[in-house]
C-alpha cells in the first residue's frame, strides 16, 4: 500500500461502449472493460462488476490485514459478492446493497484475537467504507476547445 494521497487512472474510449483503463505509474498492463449487450459487446467487466469487485478485493485484503497484524498467518481466503440491480425512484438503475462472504481455509478457532480482527478489519477497507459513506464525486466535461461544462451548474 502507498502513502501517496492520488489515485489516478485514464480510460480511453475503444468501441461504443468499451475503455481500455490504464492505472498510471503502477506499471500493470491496461485492463479492459465493456457494457454487456445490447449496449457494448460484454469484452470486459462492465463499471458495475469492477465496483463490487473492488468492495470484495478490498473487505478481504482488510481481513488479511487484521489477521496478520494480530500475528496470524492465515492460509488462501476466497470472497464473493452478489448484488442486485434495481431501479430507483426515478427509474434508474443502481445497486442499492451487496453480501460479501469471505471464506477462510483456517478455523475461527486457531486464529489469535479473531473477535478483535472481526470487530476491526472493516474499518481498514478504503473501498468499502468510502462506498458506505457516500463519495462525493464533482464532474467536469472539457470540449475539444478546452471549453469546461460542469453537469447541472
Amino acid at each position: 500500500m502507498t502513502d501517496s494521497p492520488d489515485i489516478r487512472v485514464m480510460l480511453e474510449q475503444e468501441g461504443p461502449y468499451a475503455f481500455k483503463v490504464n492505472f498510471e505509474g503502477a506499471g500493470l498492463a491496461a485492463l479492459h472493460t465493456d457494457e454487456p449487450a445490447p449496449l457494448g459487446e460484454g469484452a470486459g467487466p462492465n463499471p458495475s462488476a469492477i465496483l463490487l469487485t473492488s468492495i470484495a478485493n478490498c473487505l478481504g485484503a482488510s481481513l488479511l490485514f487484521a489477521l496478520r497484524k494480530f500475528r496470524n498467518t492465515p492460509g488462501p481466503i476466497r470472497a464473493e459478492i452478489v448484488a442486485r440491480r434495481e431501479r430507483n425512484a426515478e427509474g434508474r438503475w443502481r445497486i442499492p446493497h451487496a453480501e460479501v462472504t469471505i471464506h477462510l481455509s483456517d478455523k475461527a478457532a486457531d486464529l489469535e484475537h479473531f473477535d478483535r480482527v472481526l470487530a476491526q478489519f472493516e474499518q481498514f477497507c478504503i473501498v468499502t467504507q468510502s462506498v458506505r459513506e457516500g463519495v462525493d464525486v464533482a464532474v467536469r466535461i472539457v470540449d475539444a476547445d478546452g471549453v469546461v461544462r460542469e453537469p447541472g451548474a
